[in-house]
């Protein structure tokens, strides 16, 4: 009885945890092993702990091996810690299973959650804004869960999509990231090469993206709860400035005057609306609250790992009436049937709503583009101050030929919302029946179910021109997707002496199917019912892409997909590395002749810092250079493409009976395949002075061929043009990333990370007797890069009679305080298209180069990390000068608009020419597309600062706790001055981001805010 005692009676242990040099170790976790008991250490590396004899204290630390100390007799146990070689010994995930980061031979990239835990927003996305090499990330728009545009490696293509395959826990989803609750994730990877990516085969030629959610961890069970608040504005600084009241009332007054006519009573005197302004587009913002609450629980005993996460996320946009909700869950458990036999099963429910008013598109579609264009001087309440106005007109003598509706009401009153309930899940067994050999079977799932509801009342619109009262219109959309894949993988592993090998092979199936019914109704005699019934008619309008307004009917999408892929990788020594893979994919998307493709890939790497001649540099910690070729696919060219297409709703009169009827509407291809894109990558990672700096290079080339192309037929055949693979686009670049960790020692601690990445194209051919390709402002053209820019030249403004005289005119249409534009073809004749042409390339959408900086300070309990983003030499089209700046008077103006041409004595500053003359004389200025609208939009954002406060002491209620102040899209430095953010694009229906063909196109969209918040972090 007295040994029990001895051997279980508890004493306060105490002491303190050191770095290989000496220095105290802040925060390390001290636990005693098997239990949930623990804390960790203070400021001076001291920590004090409560344990019986003869337990394990386990010490572990961020960047540190994990060390164990038995509790004996001694009071006090000091521990120094050894650094974990990261570069050595991370374990990197790539496609189908995980190597050791040293002996990785591809192009991939590893971020853990901790380097971005703290970014308050709703997508990942925007989380690695500015972090990985290589990979572009533009925040396109600001609404609430929307507008990430990623690009990796620059990749483009006509017609087939550019975004990377999202793969979540093994599983390579349909859709993209966006609903993902960030709190689930533990790391992600990117794949850039195709050594990375040739496993996903004909989805890969867009880089792959893989997300690891969070497990449990060994032999430990905590418990956290994370949660911020704060508030999103728009800021003043980088606004569209248009004109207040009174200069839009001067402004009219002096075209008057300038034309020699009349001016109207309403602009007779200009101050009389000083102080009186109507700020249409601030009057649509408003400061909005932002908050986040996600609790996890993970789990590690004996046989059980488990890891759930709840999460809660509401956010109203800055824009009236957004409102975005999130509700998840995400349960991933494994279980150890016995030391051969492993099952696991992850289920992530997540429920979304997202009410958010038709603010992005042009006239027809964006009330922030509308509201902008709107006159200052028409009121947005009425005169008790309170009741919005229900629309404004001036009388035609003020040059007012428009009805404005009230845009603060309709952003009120149309509903625009979609619920979405989601599903993601896998289940999986794994058998172990030798050593070195692992079976594995899983089976994946995707769920979604949407509703989307839009109701326009009578009394709002997002048109323009348009009186009130309008037709009231309701469109209901019903979506049902199921997804499902089932995979089965062998893997084996064997060395013999100091050759190792690892031989992947498998077999997949997937497939997916989309089902969207959609209803629209109109002419409501009551706003306050808008069900279905309740409208008179029902519309049978073209159906449209999803997300769009307006048809009534049925649209079902669906593929499938098998696969073979194997792998081997061997290396000797760990110093010489070689990796060959396959995969060969059946496509439902392909045509009959064409329906399977292989996509072959190898990389070798050579770790230089084993050799004799290389280790016994001091300097050099490590050294490996990698090489790769391979192959990968686009299939992203629609479901039903090779087929010919059949209308059926075409009907035939015979006599007087309308009989249904049917018509072909396309031509089938049964040769049509995937777009293949064969890439060369060269790297070398190297660590200096034990891995305190470490640098990644990487040099890549690769051409994509067979794109998908509409061809031009002849009209003899009935059809416009043809569905085929055609053309080549070769595409080039270096990356480069460095870690600095240059304070280490001391109680301030500094790290910064850096990466830039230089991206190029050059399309190399097209289809046979086509060079160029026109988007809606853009050329793509064989010899050039992708999607640049196409119009005219802008040359200033005819200064007086001599200048118009000297200088290339438009016949009728050039006069003394007009636009003067470049006479390309030096014809002496200005020219808008045709055979003698004026236009040419004008601006390039695509960066010269792009760059990101993380930086991390820590001094004692409290920590600093700034992370920027920034694009240098890229263009953008403020397409809202057609309006903004149109000259004719109709809409609200540009404020530069006062600095116009109005006289020869009085010239202005030479941007703008003279509002005399009407749409004859002012058109070309705006019509005619021209490098007025094209400006630089090199940008840097500081995309977060963070400022957080740690508290190791564990007590009753916590074992660590952290408080912190975040900023989000802190600071935008640019000289781009035709919106708030530079890294917009967007096309005229507001509905995505404008393409490939017509990419860098500002419409006005919905603003990026500045979020300010305030979280806490609970350990348990």
């Amino acid at each position: 009885m007295m040994f029990l005692c001895t051997s279980f009676a508890y004493s306060q242990i105490k002491g303190k945890v050191t770095d290989p040099n000496g220095d105290a170790l802040v925060g390390v976790s001290v636990a005693i092993k098997g239990t949930t008991k623990g804390t960790q250490t203070d400021v001076s590396g001291s920590y004090s702990i409560e344990a019986a004899n003869n337990t394990v204290l386990v010490f572990s630390f961020v960047g540190y091996e994990t060390k164990e100390a038995l509790v004996s007799a001694q009071k006090d146990i000091n521990i120094s810690l050894a650094l974990d070689d990261k570069l050595l010994s991370e374990i990197v995930v790539v496609g189908y299973g995980s190597q050791l980061k040293k002996s990785v031979t591809g192009a991939v990239q590893t971020i853990g959650a901790k380097e971005f835990k703290d970014i308050p927003v709703s997508q990942v996305s925007q989380k690695l804004q500015g972090q990985l090499a290589g990979v572009q990330i533009n925040q396109t728009t600001g609404k609430p869960g929307q507008g990430m545009n990623v690009r990796i490696r620059g990749q483009l293509s006509v017609s087939a999509g550019s975004d990377p395959l999202y793969v979540i826990d093994g599983f390579p989803i349909t859709g993209n990231i966006g609903q993902l609750n960030p709190d689930e994730i533990e790391d992600i990877s990117v794949l850039k090469d195709a050594a990375s990516t040739s496993l996903y085969g004909s989805r890969a030629a867009n880089g792959v993206v893989i997300i690891n959610t969070k497990r449990g961890k060994s032999g430990q069970t905590n418990v956290s709860f994370n949660t911020f608040v704060g508030t999103q504005v728009v800021p003043m600084k980088g606004r569209f400035q248009m004109m207040t009241a009174e200069e839009f009332a001067q402004t009219k007054k002096e075209h008057y005057e300038d034309s020699k006519l009349p001016v109207p009573v309403e602009f007779q005197n200009p101050s009389q609306y000083a102080g009186k302004n109507n700020d249409w587009f601030d009057a649509l913002l408003q400061r909005a609250p932002v908050q986040s609450y996600n609790l996890t629980l993970t789990s590690n005993k004996d046989k059980l790992k488990t890891s759930v996460v709840a999460g809660v996320f509401n956010q109203e946009g800055v824009v009236l009436n957004t409102k975005y909700n999130r509700y998840s869950l995400r349960v991933n458990s494994e279980y150890a049937v016995s030391k051969k036999v492993t099952i696991g099963m992850n289920l992530a429910p997540s429920y979304v709503t997202d009410n958010t008013p038709r603010t992005d598109g042009t006239r027809g579609t964006g009330i922030l583009f509308n509201a902008m264009h709107t006159w200052p001087v028409m009121p947005i309440y009425e005169a008790d101050g309170e009741t919005l106005t229900l629309f404004n007109r001036f009388p035609a003598s003020t040059g007012n030929i428009f009805a404005y509706p009230n845009y603060v009401r309709s952003a009120y009153e149309i509903k625009n919302e979609t619920k979405q309930t989601n599903l993601l899940s896998n289940a999986y067994i794994s058998y172990s029946p030798i050593k070195g050999l692992t079976l594995k079977s899983t089976f994946n799932a995707e769920l979604l179910g949407s509703n989307f509801f839009f109701f326009n009342p009578s009394t709002a619109t997002s048109n323009i021109n348009t009186a009130i009262p309008v037709t009231a219109v309701s469109t209901r959309e019903y979506t049902n997707n199921v997804g499902w894949l089932n995979e089965n993988l062998a893997t084996y592993t064997k060395s013999i002496n100091e050759h190792n090998f690892e031989i992947l092979g498998g077999y997949t199936n997937q497939s997916f199917r989309s089902d969207i019914n959609r209803i629209t109704s109109d002419t409501y005699s009551d706003d306050r019912l808008p069900t279905i019934q309740g409208g008179i008619n029902i519309s049978r309008a073209g159906f449209g892409a999803t997300g769009t307004f307006g048809g009534t009917g049925t649209n079902v999408q669906e593929w499938a997909l098998t696969s073979v892929l194997s792998r081997l990788s061997y290396n000797y020594k760990s110093k010489y590395l070689f990796t060959a893979s396959i995969r060969r994919d059946g496509s439902s998307r392909f045509g009959s002749n064409n329906r399977w493709g292989t996509f072959p890939s190898v990389s070798a790497g050579w770790v230089l810092s084993d050799e004799d001649f290389i280790r016994n540099i001091d300097q050099i910690s490590f050294l490996k250079l990698r090489t790769s070729w391979g192959v990968t696919g686009n299939n992203n060219i629609g479901n039903y493409t090779q087929y010919a297409l059949v209308n059926n709703t075409v009907n035939a009169v015979f006599g007087s009976t309308i009989a249904p009827g049917a018509a072909i509407t396309s031509l089938a291809n049964p040769n049509l395949g995937w777009e293949t894109t064969r890439q060369v990558d060269v790297g070398l990672d190297v660590g200096l002075m034990n891995d305190r700096f470490t640098l990644i290079y990487d040099y890549y080339t690769k051409k994509t061929s067979n794109l998908l192309f509409a061809v031009q037929i002849p009209q003899e055949a009935g059809f416009a043009n043809f569905n085929d693979n055609i053309g080549e686009i070769k595409f080039w670049g270096h990356e480069v990333a460095l870690v600095s960790r240059i304070l280490t020692k001391g109680k301030l601690k500094w790290t910064l990370n850096t990466n830039i990445s230089f991206n190029r194209n050059k399309v190399l051919a097209l289809a046979p007797g086509i060079d160029r390709v026109y988007g809606l402002h853009h050329i793509t053209k064989v010899g050039q890069p992708f999607g640049q820019f196409y119009g005219h030249i802008a040359n200033g403004v005819y200064q007086n009679a001599e200048d118009l005289k000297n200088s290339p005119k438009v016949p009728g249409r050039s006069f003394v305080g007009t636009i003067k534009l470049v006479d390309v073809n030096g014809d002496g004749v200005l020219t808008n298209g045709g055979d003698n042409d004026d236009r040419a390339i004008m601006g390039n959408p695509f960066p010269d180069f792009i760059y990101g900086a993380t930086t991390n300070l820590a001094y004692g309990n409290f920590d600093l990390n700034i992370v920027g983003s920034g694009s240098q030499g890229n263009d953008l089209m403020v397409r809202h000068l057609y309006s903004t700046a149109n000259l004719d008077g109709v809409f609200n103006f540009h404020k530069e608009v006062k600095y116009r041409w109005r006289s020869e004595a009085n010239p202005g500053k030479g941007f703008y020419g003279t509002t005399v003359g009407g749409g004859t004389v002012t058109g070309i200025e705006r019509d005619w597309w021209n490098s007025r609208f094209i400006t630089d939009a090199s940008f840097f954002t500081i995309k977060n600062i963070t400022l957080g406060y740690t508290i190791n002491k564990s007590n009753k209620l916590f074992k660590s706790a952290r408080v912190y102040a975040s900023m989000q899209q802190a600071f935008v430095f640019t000289k781009y001055w035709g919106g708030q953010n530079p890294e917009v694009s967007s096309q005229n229906d507001g509905n995505g981001d404008g393409g490939n063909l017509s990419p860098g196109v500002d419409q006005f969209n919905y603003p990026v805010p500045r979020t300010t918040t305030f979280g806490v972090n609970f350990n348990f």
